[in-house]
C-alpha cells in the first residue's frame, strides 16, 4: 500500500476488488459512523436505531453482520452509468421493494404500477439515485427480520436512515469502483 493515494485505492475499476469494507458506529453517535476500505475512511449515516444484532422490520436499526453486495441499482435518467465490478440495473418507475413481512415477496424487488404498495426505488429526492443491494435477510428470508437494507446516498445533513448505510455521492462512486460481488461488508 506504500505510495497509494485515496484515488488509487477507490478511484478506478481496474484491479482486484477490495476484500472487505467495514462499517462502525461513531463514538457517542449511534446514527453516524465510519466506513473503512484499505486505508480509505469515509463518514456514513446509519439507521436511527444504530447498529443492531437483532434487526427487526421498522426498528430503524442497521443490521450487524457480514454481507455481500449483490448489484447496483442506478437512476440512468439522472446519472451516467458508474464504473463498478457489480452487476448493474437501471431503476425504472415500476421498481419497488417489498417491505411487507406477510408477503411471499418480502425483502425482494417488485414491479409495481401507479398506486400499488412497495418502497419505490425511483424517488423525487436523490437518496436512491445509487443503491448497492446487499444480501441482508436473503438466505433464508425471515419475515420481520428487516428488508430493503442498502448502501445509498446520504441526506445533505447526514440524517439517520431507516436502517441503511448512506454516504455522499463522491464517496459512493469511489467505493463502487473497487467493490465486487465477493467483497465482504462487515457492519458492527
Amino acid at each position: 500500500m506504500k505510495n497509494q493515494t485515496k484515488s488509487d485505492i477507490c478511484g478506478k475499476s481496474t484491479g482486484a476488488p477490495v476484500a472487505a469494507i467495514r462499517v462502525r458506529a461513531a463514538a457517542g453517535e449511534r446514527s453516524r459512523g465510519w466506513l473503512t476500505a484499505e486505508g480509505l475512511t469515509i463518514p456514513v449515516a446509519l439507521g436511527r436505531g444504530g447498529i443492531l444484532a437483532n434487526k427487526r422490520e421498522g426498528d430503524g436499526g442497521t443490521p450487524r453482520g457480514t454481507f455481500r453486495p449483490l448489484r447496483l441499482w442506478w437512476r440512468a435518467d439522472r446519472w451516467p452509468r458508474p464504473r463498478t465490478l457489480l452487476p448493474v440495473r437501471p431503476i425504472t418507475a415500476a421498481d419497488a421493494w417489498c417491505e411487507d413481512p406477510a408477503s411471499r415477496h418480502y425483502n425482494r424487488p417488485l414491479r409495481r404500477g401507479a398506486g400499488e404498495a412497495g418502497d419505490r426505488l425511483q424517488r423525487a429526492d436523490h437518496l436512491y439515485d445509487l443503491i448497492i443491494e446487499i444480501d441482508h435477510n436473503t438466505r433464508p428470508r425471515v419475515a420481520g427480520r428487516g428488508s430493503a437494507v442498502f448502501l445509498h446516498l446520504a441526506r445533505d445533513n447526514f440524517g439517520p436512515t431507516a436502517g441503511c448505510v448512506a454516504m455522499t455521492r463522491s464517496n459512493l462512486l469511489r467505493l463502487l469502483a473497487r467493490i465486487g460481488p465477493r467483497t465482504r461488508i462487515v457492519i458492527g
